[in-house]
């Protein structure tokens, strides 16, 4: 059972697609870790030696941000844009979308609309015979 950074990466998974289960590690950054590390991509979790999960976990203690540093960091920079009042931090305010999209459409489960379908909803509809 393979812990890094905090976090029990499961067993049956392929390395390169378990340490994406870490906050902050996408595939891009696994694959070169992974090779900064030399392990196999396609070794599975539960076949790690000791040797190689050490060091995999002192490559990403010593070189990246990840789980608890790196939502400290994203909130304390959110709270930043909320405390001077930009744009963008009114839109995280109001839970809006940030970066651009539009709002007339779409978004809905972000504005907490739930699709609901078209009709007055009084009487169910004529089935066909």
């Amino acid at each position: 059972m393979a812990r890094i950074a905090g976090v029990i990466l499961p067993p049956q998974k392929k390395i390169e697609i378990g340490l994406t289960y870490i906050y902050g590690i996408g595939h891009s950054l696994a694959k070169k870790i992974l090779k900064e590390a030399q392990v196999e991509a396609s070794k599975r979790v539960s076949v790690l030696s000791s040797a190689e999960e050490g060091r995999l976990r002192e490559i990403i203690e010593k070189k990246y941000k990840v789980e608890g540093d790196l939502r400290r960091i994203v909130t304390t920079n959110i709270k930043r844009l909320k405390d001077i009042g930009s744009y963008r931090g009114m839109r995280h305010a109001k839970n809006l979308p940030v970066r651009g999209q539009r709002t007339r459409t779409n978004s809905r489960t972000v504005r907490g609309n739930i699709r609901k379908t078209a009709g007055s909803g009084r009487r169910p509809a004529a089935e066909k015979t």
